[in-house]
């Protein structure tokens, strides 16, 4: 089974082919359950199946109950729309088994996710000395980044429990993390949903024991309406408290590539870890974050893995080991997909694609003023688009959701507004169009 096999390939490829050219990629189902079964039922045997049927179950069956997030009608959650260059070297990472755990292993791979990584730091201005790794996503960039924080507070603060100063406009994965890490929360009320320096240096001021913050998690994007913190005045407090300053920008850091907003990033430039999902407004495929280290000394001091059989990765040199950065050992060599669609595209395509999103934003933004049984929430700051359909109950927007996935005219799910059921649009596609909005919009008529 481990020989070359034409037909296997040829098959395979003629379906990549195709896939790849889809203009423009049908958004498609969710799956029914016995359906899906009963599709699958069989086709793992003891003497195996022919690829052709293997592969039409597949296309015909399985791949139309995926919705697809590179539809320009995915307008839910953070789409992925992964360039078609992107695409073709994921393959190329596949079909050649590379993997990223150390140099002394994959030197080659690792100088250009390091490459990406170096232009990452020096759009958010990081020091020359940052650098980190490619991770899975948001959540094990988060992890990673606040176990540094922790392990490094730790060995300063060797008593009591530890906290975190968090917004409560936190994504869900920083609870998560905090609660893995046995770490409690002090949670910073925001005002219009942004965590500024201010809120922060009073709730520090009116805890009854501050020592025990050792870190603050600020966000260059919430998920939900893309809005970026006061990242200049939590860096400022947390050069006077001696915090641990981590950005989470998994959505929202992508915007550092567009100069119309970046202003909104200023402060970035003092974090001690930041994370950005390529996978998400960089235009990577799936799964792809880089997480990044002001000084990423500290971050091998916790991570790095001892084990006999692992001494010989670690020489004195210039060899720079991804698995020293983050909680992984086993890892794929992710980041050669964005590579190599920055080196082909060029950053300015990232730029325009970036931009792009951000004016669909924006007209959105003014169709809906103009429309009158519809009311914008407030002025986007990113591409997340927040309104209401006056009159409108949680059950009408669950049934106007499902009517548009059903009829395949878009993929767009309520989200929650302060109590309120709303609903939102997350442009990042460049194929999504006015066009698809406006028709979106008449469809709450």
């Amino acid at each position: 089974m481990h020989s070359y096999d034409e037909r296997l390939t040829n098959l395979v490829f003629s379906y990549m082919k195709e896939r790849l050219s889809l203009d423009p990629v049908p958004l498609d189902h969710p799956g029914v359950k016995d359906k899906l079964d009963a599709a699958l039922a069989g086709l793992i045997t003891p003497g195996g199946t022919d690829p052709e049927k293997v592969l039409d179950v597949y296309a015909t069956q399985l791949a139309p109950a995926v919705i697809s997030a590179d539809s320009p009608r995915f307008l839910s959650f953070i789409p992925n729309a992964p360039t078609k260059a992107a695409l073709l070297f994921d393959m190329v990472v596949s079909c050649a088994s590379l993997q990223g755990i150390s140099w002394l292993e994959a030197s080659g791979a690792i100088a250009a996710e390091n490459q990406v990584l170096r232009l990452l730091a020096d759009k958010a201005g990081m020091p020359k000395t940052a650098g980190g790794c490619f991770v899975s996503g948001g959540s094990a960039g988060n992890l990673s980044a606040l176990v540094v924080a922790r392990d490094t507070a730790r060995s300063r603060r060797p008593e009591g429990r530890l906290r975190v100063a968090v917004s409560d406009q936190a994504h869900s994965s920083i609870s998560n993390t905090l609660r893995i890490m046995d770490v409690d929360a002090l949670v910073v009320p925001s005002a219009d949903h942004r965590l500024t320096g201010a809120a922060l240096r009073a709730a520090l001021a009116a805890d009854p024991d501050p020592s025990n913050v050792i870190a603050v998690v600020a966000t260059s994007g919430t998920t939900n309406a893309g809005i970026v913190d006061d990242l200049a005045g939590v860096a400022e407090v947390a050069r006077e408290r001696d915090l641990w300053f981590h950005v989470d920008g998994a959505y929202g850091g992508a915007g550092l590539f567009a100069p119309s907003i970046r202003h909104r990033y200023a402060g970035i430039e003092h974090a001690d870890s930041f994370v950005v999902d390529p996978h998400k407004w960089l235009f990577a495929p799936f799964d792809c974050a880089a997480l990044l280290y002001r000084d990423p000394r500290l971050a091998r001091a916790v991570h790095t893995q001892d084990a006999s059989y692992l001494d010989v990765l670690h020489t004195e040199g210039d060899e720079w080991n991804p698995t020293d950065y983050a909680y992984h050992l086993t890892r794929r060599a992710r980041g050669l997909p964005l590579w190599f669609s920055l080196a082909v595209n060029g950053t300015e395509a990232y730029t325009e694609a970036v931009e792009k999103g951000l004016t669909l934003a924006r007209e959105t933004a003014e169709l809906i003023r103009r429309t009158g049984h519809l009311e914008l929430i407030r002025e986007p700051e990113l591409s997340a688009v927040l309104f209401r359909r006056t009159g409108w109950t949680d059950k009408d927007y669950y049934d106007w959701s499902e009517r548009l996935l059903a009829g395949q005219i878009g993929f767009v799910t309520p989200t929650g507004w302060e109590g309120e059921t709303v609903a939102r649009f997350a442009f990042l596609h460049p194929d999504t169009s006015m066009e698809i909005v406006e028709e979106i919009l008449a469809t709450m008529a």
